[in-house]
């Protein structure tokens, strides 16, 4: 109690921080699952990927301790310092190296960078700063919500440069709704959301007639979804692969590791289509549990988001959980059927270094502002608790 009255910092929120820990650790497991057989084929080591995955997920967690223990008001001051090479290095990635179609890595020796990946937080980061600076400006056009537009289209065009549909929408997506907890007008996000709608529809016509080869891969990937059967052994194979699992786990699994899609039938089941292992090993029980596991994890960052007496903090956290909540319902959606697929990751299961790195990362930011949340409740607890003593004294002494 004394520590709190001095100014120091509120403890971070302990149950958002072991569920943190919990989807990571569980990620770890499903990656090893999912990987081992393909990685004994490809690369004669059956801990190829998890062993990859391990060392990102420690560094990550250090990362998001030390970020966790940092005051989130810094990254308020100092968010140039990640915003701005990040935007360089998204200037420059198109020119690198196509993998499977894309030009979204950099290659630092054996590991992959993604600038997309952190082009998330960066952006997150960017507009909390923003749009708590504008305060009541924000709901003015010219002034507010043209501005964070503009950037946010311009992080978007870049990312649709490599190209990279999926994770366009995904922030974009998160923008929005940072935009409207940062208090926007609601007539000028209409306007505005119409405007682009049109305008991004004129530009992926006008790509469609410039690179149709390109675009034919997207184009196969919908008419995946709408009828897989059409071409089952082509564009529909991944996605009939994935409801095979599905449907193969039934309602209590095949038992962890005893899944049969990831032996080579279905591709990158360790990344975009982890979650059909899942549902294939744990059944429809256990992807429940998941499932309802991951929706008390983003109802926690919620709270914590909208507890912090801060507008930049509660913005922020916003956004975070924003992104968790919108990859994770592109990527089960993709792989279920319910939606057509991108090629999203689902945050903290995927294999994927940079994913994991940025979503750790994103962890330390939120469980920093737990912390000014936590310390100002704390106060509040604190003065009617004195409050209280203070009157039975009086009485007391009356007495």
């Amino acid at each position: 109690m004394k520590a709190t009255q001095n100014g120091s910092r509120g403890r971070p929120d302990f149950l958002l921080l072991i569920l943190t820990l919990l989807l990571v650790g569980f990620g770890l497991v499903m990656v090893f699952s999912a990987s081992s057989s393909v990685a004994k084929v490809s690369f004669d080591d059956s801990l190829y990927f998890i062993k990859r995955q391990f060392i990102f997920a420690a560094l990550g967690t250090f990362i998001m301790l030390f970020m966790m223990n940092l005051r989130y008001q810094v990254y308020r001051k100092s968010f140039m310092l990640l915003f701005i090479p990040v935007i360089i290095m998204l200037m420059i990635v198109p020119f690198s190296q196509s993998i499977n179609g894309a030009r979204s890595w950099f290659n630092i020796g054996s590991l992959g960078i993604q600038p997309t990946e952190l082009a998330k937080l960066a952006l997150i980061l960017y507009l909390g700063a923003l749009i708590s600076k504008k305060d009541e400006k924000f709901r003015d056009f010219k002034k507010g919500l043209l501005p964070v537009i503009i950037i946010v289209g311009f992080i978007c065009t870049l990312i649709m440069m490599q190209p990279d549909l999926g994770s366009c929408l995904v922030i974009a997506s998160f923008a929005g709704i940072m935009i409207l907890a940062g208090g926007a007008n609601l007539k000028h996000i209409f306007v505005a959301g119409s405007v682009l709608t049109v305008l991004a529809a004129a530009g992926v016509s006008i790509w469609m007639a410039i690179d149709p080869k390109g675009w034919q891969y997207r184009i196969d990937r919908f008419t995946a979804y709408t009828d897989p059967l059409a071409d089952p052994l082509g564009s529909g194979w991944q996605l009939l692969s994935s409801l095979q699992a599905l449907g193969h786990g039934g309602i209590t699994g095949t038992g962890f590791g005893e899944s049969v899609q990831k032996l080579h039938y279905l591709k990158y089941a360790y990344n975009d289509f982890i979650f059909s292992i899942i549902g294939e090993e744990f059944g429809f029980i256990g992807s429940t549990i998941f499932l309802l596991v991951y929706l008390l994890f983003l109802w926690r960052g919620l709270i914590v988001a909208l507890r912090c007496p801060d507008q930049y903090g509660t913005i922020v956290g916003v956004g975070i959980v924003s992104l968790f909540a919108i990859q994770a319902f592109i990527n089960i959606g993709g792989v279920t059927k319910a939606i057509p697929m991108t090629g999203v990751t689902l945050p903290f299961i995927s294999y994927g270094g940079s994913s994991l790195l940025v979503c750790l990362m994103c962890m330390g930011v939120l469980l920093s502002v737990s912390r000014e949340s936590n310390k100002a409740e704390n106060k509040s607890t604190n003065t009617a608790g004195n409050r209280r003593t203070t009157t039975a004294t009086k009485r007391t002494s009356s007495l």
